[in-house]
C-alpha cells in the first residue's frame, strides 16, 4: 500500500466529519476546533474539515491527520466539493494532510481528475475521491485517487433512491478497487460503523451523527413526536395487494382499522404497464374515498407477488405468474402518479407484517407466516424483525424442493412445495368434482369425505415443507393465511398433528400453527403497516 504515513495512520480507525453549515449554532472555526478537540479525546484517529479557516483552527488544536474539503455553489447552481486547483492549495496550506475532491460523474464534468493529479503532483499530497457508484470509483482509482469515499452515495441524480448506509456498496468497492476504500454517508450508529468495518473499509468517517447537534436533537424529537403522534392520533394509509388473480386495496388506519376496501381482478397476463395502471387506479380509488370520508392519506403501501428490494421498491424477481413485473421500478413509478411516499413488499412480507402489526404476531418475536393462494409464500419475523435476506429473496418456502424431480413450477424447477400446497393443488386433489379450492374447503367443513381426503394432502405436504423450517428457525408459531387457509380448521389440525410428527423436541418447542384472523384483506392491513412504518 503506497500511501504516506499520515494517511496508514488512519486504516482501522475511525474520522469525524466537523462541519457546520452558514446559519447554524456552530459555525465559527473556533467552535469546530473545540468539536475536532472532543473528537480526538473520544478516540478519532483523524478529521475532515471543510475551509481554510476551519482547518486552520483545528490545526492548532490537534495533530491528527485532516481530510480537507472545500464545498461551493459551482456554475450549475450545485454545492461541488473542492471545484479548484486553487482551493485545495489552500487547503493545504491552512494544515490539511490530504484533500478530498467530488469525483462523481458531475464532479469528472468539471475537471476533478486533473486536480487529482496536479494536487498529487504539485503539492504533494494524496487526492481522495468522493464517489457515488462503483464506476465513478473504478474511473478514480484510474485517475490516481490514493482512496475512494462513499460519501455521495445517495447524494446524485442517479443514487438518489439510496437512503441509507449500505454495507454491501462498500463490500463491492473494496472487492473491486486496488486502492483503499473509507466508508462515508449515513453512517448513523456504531453498529453502522462496525458493519462498514466488517465490509472492509480501511477506515470510517462519521459526522453528523457526531458533530451536529441540531440534526441529532432533531432526529429524537421527530421519533419522540411521531410515536406521539402514532399513539394518540390515528393517521390513514391506502394499501394494495397485487395479487396472481386479484387485486385488493383500502384504506387502513394506523391502528389497523380497515375503512374502506374492494378488490378488482389483477390484468395477470398483460404486462408491466397494465400492472402498474392497476395499481396507480386502486390508490385513486382509495384517495377518492378516503376524500368522501373526510381522510387525509399520508402515504401508500403495496404488497405484491414476487420479490421486492425493500430500499428502492423495484421487484427484484416475479415468476410468470405476473409476465414482464422482473425490475419494474413500482415506489418510483406509483410515487410519482400519486405524489405520496410509496413503500413496496413481497405479499407475504406484508402479511407477516400485518400480524405483527395487528394480528397473532403483535405479542410474538419469532413467527412465520405462510400465505396459501394462486402461489405459496412465506414472510419471517426473527428476533423481532422483518427477515427479507441478503438480496431480499429470504422466506420463498414456495420454492424449496419438495418432491425432487416432481411437478414442474414456472420457477422453471420441479416438485417446488407450492405445486404441492397452492389452491390449484387442492382443487387436483379433489378431483373434477369441485371447480374450486373454496368449493372444497366448504365440502369438507359439510362432511364431504373427498374432500376432506383432499385437504388432508395437502396438508400433510405443507408439514412436510414447514418441518425444516421450524428446525431452522424455531419460530413460536405458524400463521396459516390467505384463501386456502380461510375458514379451513381441518388444514390447520392436519399440519399441526403431522408437524408433531416430524419435528423434534415438539414438546419443548409449545409451537403454535393457527389461521390469521386478519380475513381476505390482510394483505392490505400489511401494506399499509409497512407504509405506516415508512411515515412514522
Amino acid at each position: 500500500m503506497n500511501l504516506p504515513e499520515r494517511c496508514r495512520s488512519l486504516r482501522g480507525k475511525l474520522i469525524v466529519s466537523c462541519q457546520s453549515d452558514a446559519g447554524d449554532a456552530f459555525h465559527d472555526p473556533h467552535l469546530m476546533a473545540r468539536f475536532a478537540l472532543a473528537a480526538v479525546a473520544g478516540g478519532a484517529a483523524g478529521l475532515r474539515a471543510n475551509g481554510p479557516d476551519d482547518i486552520r483552527a483545528i490545526r492548532q488544536v490537534t495533530a491528527v491527520p485532516i481530510i480537507g474539503i472545500q464545498k461551493s455553489i459551482h456554475t450549475d447552481g450545485h454545492t461541488l466539493i473542492t471545484a479548484s486547483f486553487e482551493s485545495a492549495a489552500a487547503l493545504v496550506e491552512a494544515g490539511a494532510d490530504m484533500i478530498a475532491i467530488d469525483c462523481t460523474a458531475r464532479g469528472q464534468r468539471y475537471g476533478a481528475f486533473d486536480r487529482v493529479r496536479r494536487i498529487r503532483e504539485e503539492l504533494g499530497v494524496p487526492a481522495l475521491a468522493d464517489i457515488a457508484t462503483l464506476d465513478e470509483a473504478l474511473a478514480a482509482a484510474d485517475a490516481g485517487a490514493a482512496m475512494v469515499l462513499s460519501t455521495l452515495r445517495g447524494y446524485t441524480s442517479n443514487t438518489e433512491d439510496v437512503t441509507a448506509f449500505d454495507p454491501r456498496f462498500v463490500q463491492e468497492l473494496v472487492r473491486r478497487l486496488p486502492i483503499p476504500v473509507i466508508a462515508e454517508g449515513r453512517i448513523l450508529s456504531p453498529e453502522q460503523a462496525r458493519e462498514a468495518m466488517a465490509a472492509g473499509a480501511f477506515a470510517i468517517v462519521v459526522g453528523t451523527a457526531i458533530t451536529r447537534p441540531r440534526e441529532i436533537t432533531r432526529s429524537f424529537a421527530t421519533a419522540v413526536e411521531r410515536e406521539f403522534q402514532r399513539q394518540t392520533r390515528e393517521t390513514y394509509f391506502a394499501g394494495v395487494d397485487l395479487g396472481g388473480t386479484n387485486t385488493k386495496y383500502g384504506v387502513v388506519s394506523s391502528r389497523g382499522k380497515l375503512v374502506f376496501d374492494s378488490f378488482v381482478p389483477t390484468p395477470a397476463g398483460s404486462g408491466r404497464q397494465a400492472l402498474l395502471e392497476a395499481v396507480k387506479q386502486a390508490i385513486r380509488e382509495a384517495r377518492q374515498r378516503a376524500t368522501e370520508l373526510g381522510i387525509a392519506i399520508a402515504g401508500a403501501g403495496i404488497a405484491t407477488a414476487g420479490w421486492v428490494d425493500a430500499r428502492t421498491g423495484r421487484i427484484a424477481y416475479a415468476t410468470e405468474n405476473l409476465p414482464g413485473w422482473t425490475g419494474t421500478p413500482v415506489a418510483a413509478e406509483v410515487s410519482a402518479d400519486c405524489g405520496l411516499p410509496v413503500t413496496v413488499e413481497n405479499d407475504a412480507n406484508a402479511l407477516a407484517a400485518a400480524e405483527k402489526h395487528f394480528g397473532a404476531g403483535r405479542e410474538l418475536t419469532d413467527f412465520v407466516c405462510i400465505t396459501l393462494g394462486t402461489g405459496v409464500g412465506a414472510g419471517c419475523y426473527v428476533g423481532g424483525t422483518l427477515h427479507r435476506g441478503a438480496h431480499f429473496f429470504a422466506n420463498a418456502l414456495g420454492h424449496t424442493i419438495l418432491i425432487p424431480d416432481g411437478i414442474s413450477c414456472n420457477c422453471g424447477q420441479k416438485g417446488c412445495l407450492e405445486v404441492y400446497c397452492n389452491a390449484g393443488a387442492l382443487v387436483r386433489y379433489a378431483g373434477a368434482k369441485h371447480p374450486s379450492a373454496a368449493d372444497v374447503i366448504a365440502a369438507g367443513n359439510s362432511g364431504d369425505a373427498n374432500a376432506a381426503a383432499a385437504i388432508r394432502t395437502l396438508g400433510n405436504y405443507l408439514a412436510r415443507g414447514c418441518a425444516s423450517l421450524v428446525q431452522l428457525l424455531d419460530p413460536q408459531a405458524i400463521i396459516l393465511s390467505g384463501g386456502v387457509s380461510i375458514g379451513n380448521p381441518q388444514l390447520i389440525a392436519a399440519v399441526r398433528e403431522d408437524l408433531s410428527q416430524l419435528v423434534s423436541m415438539w414438546d419443548q418447542r409449545g409451537l403454535s400453527v393457527m389461521a390469521s384472523e386478519l380475513g381476505y384483506f390482510g394483505g392490505v392491513l400489511g401494506a399499509a403497516a409497512l407504509a405506516s412504518d415508512q411515515y412514522f
